[in-house]
């Protein structure tokens, strides 16, 4: 099961490097506070369906994986955490990410977002939820190497940046906190009800702080592709994508899912410079090799880590 996770969390990696060159594209004919609340609506939907399905399938025969439902019920607390995971993981997080790439460069964003990893494993170690070993963190430290050396080389953080700095950093924070308050949350409930009942409550507010541009859609002049990109990065980057996210923090913890973040950067690099044309450095090599790294180091990590 866990080499199988890790297929996965790969392709993880690969859907969520891919969809920055493609929500680049789409945002290019649609807004993107509206192009996200769409994706957001069609998302929750896509999870609220699913949850409704495992609800019924589990009652045939043979049941279903833990990932896909569990039948503990729902406490008071736990329809609380719901409620402010929702908020800070989906409406926060989004809009604080969306506000800051308008606001600050790529290579600062990318950077800052990138570091989320140590932001997580950090959280993870104070509140004491996981016992983070010395391979542990020093796979994390290769992999912010190696970021910083992809795309922080150039990056600059000055009057004209900070606001969008700030904005990322905060971003990094609500999913830090999302990540780890939504692994408290699986420990009774599958993945798939968590992270689509809180996408449900996140898109609400997310939706009626976007209502204004959509009066800025030019609705005749969005193209297939567009519309194509929308259904697909809803279904691949929301759906299976966050699914797979919080399977990785049911089985494997918060910190140990979140190192896989650090290639995400490296792959939408990859990508932009296959598709967009986009020049790839040495420092960029240097820093995949490092990612790649410091995920290996973080792996072994994991296999050599004492039974408890």
């Amino acid at each position: 099961m866990s080499r199988r996770l890790d297929v996965l969390l790969v392709l993880m990696v690969l859907i969520w490097g891919a969809n920055y060159s493609v929500m680049k594209r789409a945002f290019g004919e649609m807004p993107p506070m509206a192009f996200n609340s769409l994706r957001l609506v069609l998302g929750s939907a896509l999870f609220y369906a699913g949850i409704r399905w495992a609800r019924r399938a589990a009652r045939q025969p043979g049941g279903l994986s833990s990932i896909l439902y569990t039948p503990t019920p729902l406490t008071a607390r736990d329809r609380v955490d719901l409620v402010w995971l929702g908020l800070i993981g989906h409406t926060g997080y989004q809009l604080c990410f969306a506000s800051g790439v308008a606001r600050t460069t790529a290579s600062n964003g990318a950077l800052i977002i990138g570091a989320s990893p140590v932001v997580v494993a950090g959280l993870s170690a104070l509140l004491g939820r996981e016992r983070l070993g010395p391979l542990h963190w020093l796979g994390a430290a290769v992999s912010a190497f190696g970021i910083y050396a992809a795309v922080g080389l150039g990056a600059s953080f000055d009057d004209a940046t900070w606001r969008g700095d700030l904005l990322m950093f905060l971003a990094v924070c609500c999913w830090a906190a999302y990540t780890l308050g939504g692994g408290q949350l699986m420990a009774r409930h599958s993945p798939l009800y968590v992270t689509g009942m809180t996408m449900v409550i996140g898109t609400v507010p997310y939706v009626l702080l976007s209502l204004p541009s959509f009066a800025h859609v030019a609705w005749a002049s969005v193209g297939w592709i567009t519309w194509t990109s929308l259904v697909l990065s809803s279904i691949f980057a929301l759906c299976v994508s966050y699914l797979i996210w919080y399977a990785g923090v049911q089985r494997l913890g918060p910190s140990r899912t979140a190192i896989y973040s650090n290639m995400i950067p490296l792959v939408a690099i990859a990508i932009a410079a296959l598709w967009l044309g986009e020049p790839v450095s040495r420092a960029k090599i240097l820093g995949v090799l490092a990612v790649l790294a410091g995920v290996f180091l973080t792996r072994l990590a994991r296999r050599y880590a004492p039974s408890t």
